[in-house]
């Protein structure tokens, strides 16, 4: 009764070992020994060593204080006493030999193809844990201390997607049992790249105050990675960052690749974004009034190349972390190590900031911290959420899209042309509708345009669009001499006026799936097909997976709207008007709107769809 397992070698009867320590304590200066058992048996593989014995008056020994353990560990699932005591500590505890993780890590293929052996990726993990421990003060080893935990994460330098088995580099791996709640890391706000830093480093002459975010770090990180090379504070933590083909982000790839993603609306964010980024890459460093003609010594020409300016960036948007509880209010900055964690759809853990010191005493400087999210077994992957982002804005930003995304979306372009008198004249057979200029006024007092494109998701659709279409589906019927501002468009307005909403966004739908010149079956053909499959690139591979998952997406909205219509009986001949509806096509003498529904989302991110 009560037997456990202690370090996978041996077995221990509780019972005989409360003999023994009731034994031993009767014994002259048994009290040391007895808690050095106690916790030899207790904690198997754990480098603890305790100091020597204090000698009071009488010549008795003290016990060193015991290392700490959570109330969540102790009273983990059990019935308590001293059984479930000693399991809890084995079961958080796992071996922790030290080395015994990373041969584990060797084992499973985690430290690269060569099993960690003259691996660079390794060494670049060792010299970035050196760095933080030595200039910040970071706990990261593997054995505990007097007042410090193990770090519950060690670095994979090899990871993959579960599902579909493709490479995701670099990640964070659970050392031992990890807890809801239990604090992953802390790193101090000093040793991150922000706008402050990149000004203080390359001066305030150049990067002025109020420059965007983005473009000061991004200036930053060529001037550590290529100026100052090997010379630069942040050596350890450039040595770590990925190159841009190991990243992989449309707006970085070649234009035979991109093809492969023909009728998504990723393509055209991604050429939006590459046009940005060579305008902006122009205006700041480019020409006779750039910084590199200004400042050449600080910003020599050889190294601010748009091709490293196109790296900078795919940093950024990729590992860039908004810190939101600073003092100063909000601030982007690249976290060395945090920055390895990768993203789950499912997590709810999110990196931060706050003021480092316990809750009594406070330093007056900033780190940034990270909770765990839920309970983590032994060699499992830590992730965190990166926010709730559709597949679009992970392969556009990130070079990665999900088989399994809650947010993913598909942008359905839903282009109404209010018939006005100069738009019944130039198209013809299209009649005036008496309402067309009251339409016009309202969306410009809403901020809407005529052509707006709105994300569609698995299970529902905005219901902004259904508000949109609302408005530009009315007839004098259905205002009967109302203004249109006097009605709540989140409401059915009347059978007819829903009857032609829902049709339009199905045209809408039928529309966008048209535009692929593949069909989910091709595509379906092409990925069971694993020998020539692998023959495509990674870019490829992601491409045909991504435009897959759209039209899947795109047919469930569809049926779901055919069903919608179907319930509520607006199937009828005499109910089908579409007032207008183009089905995503311009009318002549109608502005087409630019901005992109990926983008507005973008630009509630924060991300540069001006970045000045």
């Amino acid at each position: 009764k009560g037997e456990r397992e202690v370090g996978g070698r041996e077995r221990v009867s509780l019972e005989k070992f409360k003999m023994e320590t009731r034994r031993r304590r009767t014994a002259p200066g048994a009290a040391a020994a007895s808690c050095t058992l106690l916790f030899a048996l207790a904690l198997p593989g754990i480098a603890f060593t305790p100091p020597p014995p204090r000698r009071h008056g009488g010549g008795g020994a003290s016990c060193p204080p015991s290392p700490h353990v959570s109330t969540s560990s102790l009273s983990a699932g059990g019935e308590g006493g001293e059984t479930e005591w000693v399991k809890a500590l084995l079961e958080a505890g796992g071996d922790n030999t030290p080395g015994k993780f990373e041969e584990e890590m060797k084992m499973k293929g985690l430290l690269g193809p060569n099993r960690g052996k003259g691996n660079t990726k390794l060494s670049a993990n060792a010299r970035l844990i050196s760095w933080l421990e030595e200039e910040g003060g970071v706990y990261l080893a593997e054995s505990s201390t007097w007042g410090e935990a193990p770090h519950p994460l060690a670095i994979s330098t090899e990871t993959v997607d579960e599902i579909t088995n493709e490479s995701s580099g670099r990640g964070l791996l659970a050392r031992r049992s990890i807890n809801d709640g239990d604090e992953l890391l802390k790193i101090p706000l000093d040793l991150c790249l922000t706008r402050k830093s990149a000004r203080r480093e390359l001066g305030k002459d150049a990067l002025q105050e109020g420059i965007n975010e983005y473009l000061a770090v991004a200036c930053q990180l060529i001037h550590e990675k290529f100026v100052k090379g090997e010379d630069s504070f942040y050596a350890a933590y450039m040595g770590v960052l990925p190159e841009v083909d190991e990243v992989n982000p449309t707006f970085t790839w070649p234009d035979e690749d991109l093809a492969f993603l023909e009728g998504s609306p990723v393509v055209a964010a991604t050429r939006s974004l590459q046009m940005k980024l060579r305008r902006e890459y122009d205006d700041l460093l480019g020409g006779p009034d750039g910084l590199v003609a200004k400042f050449p010594l600080r910003f020599p020409a050889e190294h601010y190349t748009f091709e490293n300016w196109e790296w900078a960036f795919t940093m950024l948007f990729s590992r860039a972390i908004r810190l939101r509880n600073l003092q100063v209010g909000e601030r982007l900055a690249m976290v060395p190590y945090a920055d390895l964690i990768n993203h789950s759809a499912f997590s709810q853990a999110f990196i931060d900031a706050r003021e480092s010191g316990d809750w009594l005493f406070k330093s007056g400087e900033e780190e940034v911290i990270l909770y765990a999210d839920r309970g983590y077994r032994q060699m499992e992957q830590v992730y965190i959420s990166y926010g709730q982002k559709s597949n679009a804005e992970l392969l556009l930003l990130y070079g990665f899209a999900l088989e399994r995304n809650p947010y993913n979306s598909v942008d359905v372009t839903v282009s109404i042309a209010p018939r006005t008198k100069q738009i019944a004249e130039a198209n013809e057979g299209v009649e005036e509708d008496p309402l067309a200029d009251e339409k016009l006024e309202f969306l410009l007092s809403v901020g809407r345009d005529q052509t707006v494109d709105f994300p569609c998701y698995a299970d529902r659709y905005p219901v902004e669009m259904l508000e949109y279409l609302r408005l530009m589906m009315m007839t004098p019927e259905d205002t009967r001499g109302k203004p249109l501002s006097d009605f709540d468009y989140s409401r059915t307005i009347s059978s007819a006026n829903e009857a032609s909403v829902l049709r339009s966004v199905v045209a809408a739908v039928k529309y966008q799936l048209g535009l692929f010149p593949q069909t989910e079956e091709d595509d379906a053909a092409i990925i069971k097909d694993k020998g020539m499959f692998r023959l495509f690139s990674y870019n490829q591979r992601m491409a045909v997976r991504h435009r897959r998952n759209e039209k899947r997406l795109l047919k469930r909205t569809l049926a779901a709207l055919e069903k919608q219509i179907r319930n509520k009986g607006l199937d009828g001949e005499d109910l089908s008007r579409a007032e207008g509806s183009t089905l995503g096509e311009v009318l002549k003498g109608e502005t087409r709107k630019q901005k992109t529904a990926l983008e507005d989302k973008l630009e509630k991110m924060g991300l540069p769809i001006d970045l000045r």
